[in-house]
Formats: structure tokens, C-alpha cells, sequence
């Protein structure tokens, strides 16, 4: 019972409820005028057992699942199973009536005990729908703390002066140069901030804006990086109104600039991102330069993803990373909403 029951708090709630339960039980017995035997405890187990065959199989597999029609016949179907088994299994010998005249129980211990099963149900159902609503509040929580951490690391890394510096010094330099480039460098870096600043605090976003996004930061990291023909970003598919959240990407892609370049300054960082309907695919590929990790804070955003992934796409994400021919490989699957 203990692995069903996920705490204490939990395990204490079900101890109290069955014992009040068994106590109205037995109380109704007594007051028949009949004998408890052992067979009324296999009674009030089988009662247990449609408990837990409903708390833990139909509630969460059928009722949360939407599936109500499915439900509400699964139920029947038990409530008439438990009636033929009182009435044909459980009744010979179930009693030991004091005066030893009667051997079957009254018609009035068989309903209360088919009203024992209904309310069993019930109160099973009441219960696990109570702490499913605890779970999910708790996953916002969760989520929601997250989320601040994550947006918080990527503000310390997308803002902080380092980047800003060498942005503008990039762009001071194709102002000098007098590019043509300049005017949309400046626009890129400012899209960045507002998007960060402003877009990326709710809890969804546009794909298409997220992406936007990412195209952005590519595209001035390739006007800043010197040695860039091999920074390159590849978008496909049919983007319309699927929403995601946000920053989910970018920390990778920040760690494939941050070690993907040779001892000769080639930068090599490869980003593809296919979406078909509500799944999307992001491969991001780098080679394994010659930058030194910092211990302290190496892959601290990754794991920062990794977490958001579990949170906010439980089982609608497959996410692989591996390091092979001196390349860092990552394939990210995403169910869109």
C-alpha cells in the first residue's frame, strides 16, 4: 500500500478513512444482532480492493485521462460485480447469527454492504482527484521557480557585459568600417533585449517569436565572430500559430559558441530546427574546441534546461547528447502545444 501511496500524509488519510469506514461497518453488524466472523473481514478487504483497483487504475489510467464515458462503465461494471459476489459468494456462512437460525445475512446488511463498496468509490475517487490538484500545484511551483532561475542565468549570460561589450564593440568596428552590416546589428541586439527583457517573461510563446529570436542571436554572433563560415542555422517547416516556451534552446546553443572554436579561431557551430505540425526537432552541433571549462559554472545552463524539459514536457520530449569525432552533438524532440 505504501508504494500506491506516494507520503506519510497521504498513508495517515487512508489509515483514518478506513478505520472510520470498518468502524461504520462493524457498528451496522452489531447493531443487526450478528456475530462477527472472519468473513466479514474478507468482505471489507474485497471492499478495499475495488478501493484501490479504482484510486489507482481507473482514476488516473481513465477519469484524469478524459475519459469519462470509459469511466463511469467501469464503475457500474464493478458495483455489479461486487453485488453478484456478496450475493452469490460471500453470503452462505457469512454470519453467525447468535440464535444460529440464520445463516444468510438480511437484506439490510447486503445493501449497506453494496452502499459500503459505492461509497468506497467515492471516497477513493474524491481522494486521488485531491491529490492529483496537490501534485499539479506543486509542478506549477516547481516550474514556476524554474523558470525564474532559468530566465535569471540566461539574463547573466545574454546581458551581462561581457556580451554587451563585445556586441558593441563589433558593431563600433562595422561603423568605422562604415558596413552596411552596422545599422542591422543594432537592430539584432536590441530584438535580443526586448525579447528577453519583455516576451520571455510569460509562460508560452509564439514559435515563430522564439525563433525569431534565435535567428537574431546567430546572426550576430555570426557578424561579431570573426572566422564564421561555418556558423550556420537552418529553419524549416511550416510555423503558425504553435506556442512554446521560452528559452529552451538557447542555452545550448550558448555553449556551442562558447566551445566551438579551434586553437586557429574557426568557430564551427551547425543549428537545424525542423517543425512538422506540433513536433519540432533541434540538432545542434559543434566542434570541441580549444576553450578550457570553467568547473564552477560549465553546464550549468544545460542542466538548467534539462529540468525546464522534464517540468514543462513531461514525456513529450526525447532529448540525446553525445560526443563523437571531436564534435558535440545534441537532438532535442519536442511535442509542441
Amino acid at each position: 500500500m505504501e508504494e500506491i501511496i506516494k507520503n506519510r500524509g497521504q498513508f495517515s488519510i487512508h489509515i483514518f478513512i478506513w478505520v472510520l469506514l470498518c468502524s461504520v461497518i462493524l457498528f451496522l453488524v452489531y447493531l443487526e444482532g450478528q456475530e462477527i466472523t472472519l468473513k466479514i473481514c474478507y468482505r471489507i478487504a474485497f471492499g478495499a480492493m475495488i478501493f484501490y483497483a479504482n484510486y489507482s487504475l481507473l482514476v488516473p489510467y481513465l477519469l484524469l485521462e478524459k475519459k469519462k464515458i470509459l469511466y463511469l462503465l467501469s464503475i457500474s461494471v464493478f458495483l455489479i460485480v461486487s453485488y453478484l459476489i456478496i450475493s452469490n459468494v460471500f453470503t452462505f456462512d457469512f454470519f453467525k447469527n447468535r440464535n444460529l437460525s440464520e445463516k444468510r445475512p438480511s437484506k439490510y446488511i447486503a445493501i449497506a454492504i453494496i452502499f459500503f463498496n459505492g461509497v468506497t468509490i467515492i471516497i477513493g475517487t474524491i481522494i486521488r482527484l485531491y491529490e492529483q490538484w496537490i501534485e499539479n500545484d506543486k509542478i506549477k511551483t516547481r516550474i514556476e521557480v524554474q523558470k525564474n532561475k532559468t530566465e535569471l542565468e540566461s539574463l547573466k549570460n545574454q546581458l551581462n557585459p561581457h556580451f554587451l561589450f563585445n556586441s558593441l564593440n563589433s558593431i563600433y568596428s562595422l561603423s568605422t568600417k562604415k558596413s552596411d552590416d552596422a545599422p542591422e546589428a543594432v537592430i539584432m541586439l536590441s530584438e535580443l533585449m526586448r525579447y528577453m527583457l519583455y516576451k520571455a517573461n510569460d509562460n508560452k510563446v509564439l514559435l515563430k517569436d522564439e525563433l525569431q529570436y534565435i535567428d537574431n542571436y546567430i546572426k550576430l554572433q555570426h557578424i561579431r565572430i570573426a572566422k564564421n563560415k561555418n556558423v550556420k542555422i537552418n529553419i524549416r517547416g511550416v510555423i503558425s500559430t504553435q506556442k512554446i516556451s521560452p528559452l529552451l534552446f538557447i542555452s545550448y546553443i550558448e555553449n556551442a559558441f562558447k566551445y566551438g572554436t579551434d586553437f586557429n579561431g574557426n568557430t564551427e557551430v551547425k543549428i537545424d530546427i525542423s517543425v512538422k505540425g506540433d513536433e519540432l526537432q533541434f540538432k545542434c552541433v559543434n566542434i570541441i574546441g580549444n576553450r578550457s571549462k570553467d568547473e564552477e559554472s560549465s553546464g550549468i545552463g544545460i542542466q538548467n534546461t534539462k529540468n525546464r524539459l522534464v517540468l514543462l514536457y513531461p514525456n513529450k520530449h526525447w532529448l540525446t547528447i553525445e560526443e563523437k569525432d571531436n564534435k558535440f552533438m545534441l537532438d532535442l524532440k519536442l511535442k509542441l502545444d
